[in-house]
């Protein structure tokens, strides 16, 4: 018998990761491919983080962890929260665990019961539709487009709402857009959830650091919905620690209880050195934050130009995160060298394939008329790609 659970064939497998593993295949074969398919930053993990790490295991934090963190690490994120963010959490409220991924699926996990609605606002993350599978709710997808700034409407969350909504998903800076909520525009979502006690509004926060427009703005400042906000962040984006697996929830005791019970019994505590390299990066110097924040807008700059120069793409300027993505239905229907494109994920394909350029196509974040780019790469590399993307587009007829 070699059939699967039902629980892991419903699930589609993770598009980026895809995408970023066909070109490492096409870069065996000795093809030069340019990598945009992932959301990476390109920079190596900060010296004073680095070597606070090798500090811990000098000192032998070799055991296993509490569940939901060290306390130290707990409080770090505490007094992050109320220096950066004026929210005020408890470590009691803060768990830890293997990236800002599990933090997501931990929160849904804990409150969604069997056939319960989420409401996930799109284009959205690949792996947040996949998730609500895992919890056996039911996804209500709120279609946002380019003319919006990819951004979801009071209205449209107001027509969404059913009841048998139980949460809702919210992602500011935006992965797949670089989208950011104002505070005027959260405090309209806030007031529309104001009348919906039971939703739980899960905010993935995790490109805080990566905002080109000012100061971040949480939805959990207003008091209205602060008690049922699950804040997720984490140190990948901000510190360039994505292999290190280090994310968190600051939440309401009782779903980090639920989340401490749960994480307990599938994969315990985070890895000790993550956590001591996380501290570090919380209580040391933020300049290194900054000077990539720096290095990502002017790469965000450079990429908006030169798509824009590009025939078909229709383009906006993102406010955070290292992705752009245009509209790119004009090509759809265009055909080279027998090659047809019918789909954004046929479009990515024949970037890879044909300008040796990985993106992703949109299908995979709920926005089937778009393509992602990463510009979390060299700015050689980015006037490089747009070059390739270009010609080859130009090849379609």
């Amino acid at each position: 018998m070699t059939q699967v659970s039902e629980r892991i064939a419903n699930l589609a497998i993770s598009e980026t990761l895809a995408m970023s593993q066909k070109s490492t295949e096409l870069k065996a074969q000795g093809i030069n491919v340019i990598n945009l398919s992932v959301g990476e930053p390109d920079f190596f993990t900060p010296a004073h983080i680095k070597e606070a790490a090798k500090k811990a295991i000098d000192d032998n934090f070799s055991f296993y962890t509490p569940v939901p963190g060290y306390m130290s690490l707990r409080q770090a994120v505490s007094q992050k929260l109320k220096k950066e963010n004026g929210l005020d959490y408890k470590p009691e409220q803060i768990i830890c665990s293997n990236g800002a991924k599990q933090a997501v699926c931990n929160a849904l996990l804990a409150v969604v019961n069997k056939d319960d609605e989420v409401i996930i606002p799109a284009p959205c993350w690949v792996s947040y539709i996949e998730m609500v599978k895992l919890a056996e709710g039911k996804s209500v997808v709120i279609r946002t487009g380019i003319e919006q700034d990819f951004k979801m409407t009071p209205a449209q969350l107001e027509a969404a709402i059913t009841p048998k909504t139980r949460a809702i998903i919210l992602c500011s800076p935006s992965n797949p857009t670089g989208s950011i909520y104002s505070k005027d525009e959260l405090k309209a979502l806030a007031d529309i959830f104001a009348k919906h006690p039971n939703i739980i509004i899960i905010a993935d926060e995790i490109y805080e650091h990566i905002n080109y427009i000012g100061k971040h703005e949480s939805i959990a400042q207003f008091d209205s919905v602060k008690d049922r906000v699950v804040i997720i962040n984490g140190v990948s984006k901000a510190y360039a620690m994505t292999g290190w697996r280090l994310g968190w929830m600051a939440a309401p005791q009782w779903i980090v209880a639920a989340c401490n019970k749960l994480q307990g019994q599938y994969t315990s505590g985070a890895s000790s050195i993550a956590q001591k390299a996380a501290e570090a990066a919380y209580l040391g110097d933020q300049q290194c934050v900054e000077d990539m924040r720096q290095a990502f807008m002017r790469r965000r700059d450079l990429i908006v130009k030169l798509a824009s120069e590009i025939e078909g793409f229709k383009v906006n300027k993102p406010e955070g995160a290292f992705y752009l993505f245009p509209e790119c239905s004009y090509y759809f229907g265009k055909s080279y060298n027998g090659k047809t494109i019918h789909t954004s994920a046929d479009l990515a394909m024949f970037l890879l394939e044909e300008g040796h350029v990985a993106s992703v196509g949109g299908l995979a974040f709920e926005a089937p008329d778009y393509i992602r780019f990463s510009y979390a790469t060299s700015d050689e590399n980015i006037i490089e790609a747009m070059r390739r993307v270009k010609e080859t587009l130009a090849k379609l007829k």
